[in-house]
């Protein structure tokens, strides 16, 4: 019987020289089995590879059954040498098995060790290799910068391109191998980069070969790294290999399936990526026959002149020279990627970065996406999202997409409820942006939508939950809510129900949110947490949902808000008052939502339609009682009118901080609660000499957020703030020029604008022309202005009786 041969074929992963190599290879050599680097559990699944539907960049993904985070990629490109590899195996009906050491391995819990063997055993082997290794771990020397270095060669990847990527096959397609072979085996000799991993896997790819002869292959094809040729080459004993596997961990189960890759992410070199710097490159590389610098630049071109930029043919032609001569003065014998992004650079972008940038993302990288066959293996979970995505026909891509959703149309509202149960998932497939529609409607949402290659292995994590994708939402919040501490999460995790639509499980997060708010006296706390409930009361409506339970859980939070805000705003220090003032705000526009409900808008109309400014004075400390959403609205004023009045009299631990009480005036004046002469009246307490000058400062800042031109409306407040800065001594102006200069850089540009042209004027305490001559309104004056206003607004004028008749 002749003896088998076995052809060792060292290759780089995802080259496509290397590739081109190993199908010239492969053809000559017409071996009888094919064996190549990769996880044996795949060997099940590689059939797949000789369907349609199975288009690369693909990638095996195999994860411990009962912990789906432990998983590890193998990706695969259309010009990874690995893929060339396994379609000729599958092409010609060969035999074709995986050899590496199995990933159950790499799954198993770490066992303790000898400090000197974890010493040898820390370094990893190759990122481009993506075994199941440890996050963290130093990776080896790349044996081929090594090469080029001693080749004289400063760019690993610019002498590799040159020695490999751009070579063409010759007559005998084995000799690039036994060459790489010889200077592998160099590198070996010496001991540079061999881990104890290494030895592993090489012994069990050695184990392998072996039953490959004993099945009675005589001629076996061995596609690996290049540097586990030589290791292969001299097989050691059979009891030599098994002494070094008698120490492998137990194997964990594993299942393995193919699922989509993209360039963008074979382009990282961390994580699940592979580190190669130009995937889209190598892939025009591969698949052009002939010079292919020409037709780079021609695509080059073509993205250029899409967005914009005025690319003709003469550019091309002018490119393609200049590429070509770079190439000869730096003694390369075919222009690379270097030569043709220079050329690109100075000839199409006429020197841009910014254009070079463009075709780096998409022409140098790319977005390309590969697909999988509904045969692979897949979890349910899987395979309800994937009948989902069709049915709602939003499909998966690579490159980023933003979609509009008008949720009162039935398929819109379905594909919000996906993206939303999706995130509850941690599947981060469509992420919340800005409308590119000007609309301020509650009827319509924006997601920027990016499908990322590792949420499969997500999709596997939340399998756990249930079989689809609603189960396995509704199960993953009601354990959330389970396990939150905190009062915000769980409104939080309310309104992510509402709006993925997860009405079973709605009910037993109200039941944890209630059981927690009772318990929960940190007013900080429930403030945090009462927009998201009234955020979801007001979502309710478009999406059709019952939201009797959310309303009285809102309105509670609320009204215990009312009674403990202002105690709990004393003695807070600056940054805590900051923190208090973005909660103040939150609350008030939420308690204004609450307010405005429609069933009761007319009592809320009512109790608001009186002289505000006496409510918020006489408004004691003392809540009244609660009647109901008709009157929250006049609790919340006295609630702010109570902490506006709680000044520092004993020391800043004493009261509430300045940027509070000023907070509180601006909101009562902006709802009408107060009148412009009481706030002007405050405003001048604030700032007698009796009060510190940062307290001061402080209530300026909180008055002033959310807009200036009050300012600009009431000068007399100018007035007021102007003579008190110019009063402010030189010590302690120093001291509040920090804040002033951060409240009035928050203000518009052309209000500081106008602000510092008043100021610049002269006197700031008279009106303008709408004034008489005594200080009086000039009522006939300003009645002209109605009609025009009033056409403005786009309501109906009402001119007092004495106006009638007049000539407006």
């Amino acid at each position: 019987m002749t003896s088998p041969e076995v052809a060792l074929l060292g290759i780089r992963h995802h080259g496509p020289g290397s590739a081109r190599a190993v199908a010239a290879a492969l053809a000559q050599w017409r071996p009888d089995a094919v064996l190549i680097e990769g996880p044996p559990e795949a060997d099940a699944i590689v059939h797949l590879a000789a369907e349609k539907d199975l288009v690369p960049p693909v990638a095996l993904l195999a994860h411990a059954v009962d912990d789906p985070a432990k998983a590890a990629f193998w990706p695969y490109a259309e010009f990874s040498p690995e893929w060339v590899a396994i379609r000729h195996a599958v092409d010609h009906d060969l035999p074709v098995r995986f050899i590496d050491l199995p990933a159950a391995y790499g799954f198993a819990p770490a066992e303790p060790v000898d400090p000197a063997v974890l010493a040898e055993d820390g370094e990893a082997c190759d990122a481009e290799e993506n075994d199941a290794e440890e996050a963290g771990a130093d990776p080896v020397a790349d044996p081929l910068a090594l090469l080029a270095e001693a080749a004289g060669h400063d760019d690993a990847e610019r002498w590799w391109e040159d020695v490999v990527e751009h070579r063409a096959p010759g007559t005998d397609a084995l000799a690039p191998f036994a060459a790489v072979a010889e200077a592998m085996g160099a590198l070996r000799a010496e001991g540079l980069g061999e881990s104890r991993r290494d030895q592993l896997r090489e012994a069990y790819m050695r184990q392998q070969i072996r039953a490959a002869r004993r099945a009675g292959h005589l001629r076996i094809a061995v596609v690996c790294g290049a540097f586990h040729v030589p290791a292969l080459e001299r097989m050691p004993t059979v009891a030599h290999d098994r002494a070094l596997l008698a120490g492998l961990p137990k194997k964990v189960r594993t299942d393995i399936t193919w699922v989509p890759w993209t360039h963008r992410r074979l382009s990282q070199a961390t994580g699940y990526g592979a580190g190669v710097q130009s995937p889209g490159w190598y892939h025009h590389l591969f698949t052009t026959d002939g010079d292919p610098v020409p037709r780079w630049l021609t695509r080059a071109a073509d993205l250029l002149r899409a967005e914009d930029h005025p690319v003709s043919s003469a550019h091309v032609i002018e490119a393609v020279r200049l590429a070509e001569t770079l190439a000869v003065l730096r003694g390369r014998p075919l222009a690379g990627l270097t030569e043709t992004l220079d050329a690109v650079r100075a000839v199409l972008c006429e020197g841009s970065d910014v254009a070079l940038e463009l075709v780096r993302d998409r022409l140098v990288v790319g977005d390309a996406l590969g697909e999988v066959p509904d045969a692979a293996p897949a979890v349910p979970l899987q395979r309800d999202l994937t009948r989902l995505q069709r049915s709602l026909r939003l499909k998966p891509e690579a490159a980023p997409k933003d979609v509009d959703l008008d949720l009162r149309k039935e398929n819109d509202a379905a594909r919000s409820r996906l993206l939303h149960r999706l995130r509850l998932l941690g599947v981060d497939w469509g992420v919340p942006a800005r409308s590119s529609v000007n609309s301020t409607g509650t009827f319509r949402e924006s997601w920027r939508l990016c499908w990322q290659p590792e949420f499969a292995v997500r999709i596997a994590e939340a399998a756990q939950w249930g079989t689809t994708v609603e189960e396995a939402a509704a199960n993953k919040a009601v354990g959330t809510a389970r396990a939150a501490e905190e009062l915000a999460e769980l409104t939080g995790l309310v309104e992510t129900c509402l709006l993925a639509g997860l009405s079973g499980a709605l009910p037993a997060v109200m039941r944890v949110l209630a059981d927690c708010a009772a318990l929960d006296t940190d007013v900080a706390h429930l403030a945090g947490a009462l927009p998201a409930l009234v955020r979801a009361l007001r979502y309710g409506d478009v999406r059709g949902t019952d939201h009797g339970a959310l309303a009285g859980a809102a309105s509670g939070l609320a009204e215990r808000i009312c009674v403990g805000l202002p105690p709990a705003c004393v003695g807070l220090d600056a940054e805590g008052a900051a923190t208090m003032r973005g909660r103040l705000d939150e609350v008030h526009g939420a308690i204004g939502l609450l307010a405005a409900d429609p069933g009761t808008a007319a009592d809320t109309a009512a109790a608001t339609a009186g002289t505000a400014a006496a409510t918020a004075d006489t408004a004691s400390d003392a809540v009244p009682e609660p009647d109901g959403l008709a009157g929250l609205a006049d609790r919340w004023a006295a609630a702010l009118g109570s902490l506006a009045r709680r000044e520092p009299a004993g020391g800043p631990a004493t009261g509430a901080p300045g940027l509070l009480r000023g907070r509180a005036v601006r909101l009562l004046l902006d709802d009408g609660r107060l009148d412009s002469e009481e706030a002007g009246r405050r405003l001048r307490l604030v700032l007698s000499v009796a009060n510190a000058p940062a307290d001061a400062a402080g209530w300026v800042e909180g008055f002033l957020t959310g807009g200036g031109a009050l300012l600009l409306h009431d000068p007399r407040l100018l007035a007021l703030l102007d003579e008190w800065l110019t009063g402010v001594g030189d010590e302690v102006f120093t001291d509040v020029l920090p804040l002033l200069r951060r409240t009035f850089a928050a203000l518009e540009a052309g209000v500081r604008t106008t602000i510092g042209g008043r100021v610049a004027a002269g006197p700031l305490d008279e009106l303008p022309a709408v004034r008489a001559e005594g200080g009086e309104l000039d009522r006939a004056r300003a009645d002209a202005a109605v009609p025009v206003v009033a056409l403005l607004l786009g309501i109906r004028p009402t001119i007092p009786r004495q106006a009638a008749g007049r000539d407006t």
